[in-house]
């Protein structure tokens, strides 16, 4: 199944998680003194429905608390604050599918800049990597992944269940996008 595909099918926990993966990816390098994971009172959210309210609010505020944010910080922070406030529902079948846009965009701009930039990570979004670099076509991968992995869990699983397993391909992936910025400053140094 393609990325689209996934997304239309997804349930809320899967929506949920595959979004919360996809901002968490793309957060830079924190800074010296700076809380090193911003988002993880939205994974407590992705794991309780119950508290996805408040754990989203949480999250936004250590966002907003962040100092000098960059520009992908501030667009992760937009999107954050678009986030519908009850996890449920066509509202977050929208907020994860931009944030699935927003984490390849992200991916794309250090794999290098290309004209067709929107139209190649539709391609990709719609199942076609054809000349897409390797960060955009890995995190293509990645997020098909993660929502097939969170497919596979049943209805009667506990409600945290496969989280952990989402957010170890998403550091993973999170790593790769760091190590890719760190030598793009290098050279452009």
């Amino acid at each position: 199944m393609s990325l689209l595909e996934l997304i239309a099918a997804a349930d809320a926990r899967g929506l949920a998680a595959s979004g919360a993966a996809c901002l968490d990816r793309c957060l830079p390098q924190p800074a010296e003194g700076a809380d090193p994971d911003p988002l993880r009172p939205l994974w407590a959210g992705c794991a309780d429905p119950g508290n996805w309210q408040d754990r989203l609010a949480e999250a936004r505020a250590a966002l907003d608390a962040l100092p000098d944010a960059p520009e992908n910080v501030l667009r992760i922070a937009g999107l954050l604050g678009e986030a519908p406030a009850d996890r449920s529902g066509e509202e977050l079948r929208t907020w994860a599918d931009a944030c699935s846009v927003l984490a390849l965009d992200i991916h794309r701009a250090h794999d290098a800049a290309r004209a067709d930039a929107a139209e190649l990570v539709e391609r990709c979004r719609a199942g076609d990597p054809a000349g897409a670099g390797p960060l955009l076509a890995g995190e293509a991968a990645r997020q098909v992944r993660i929502l097939e992995m969170l497919a596979e869990i049943g209805d009667g699983a506990p409600t945290g269940a496969g989280l952990r397993q989402v957010m170890d391909v998403s550091t993973e992936g999170q790593r790769v996008l760091r190590a890719a910025a760190s030598r793009r400053a290098r050279v452009r140094g």
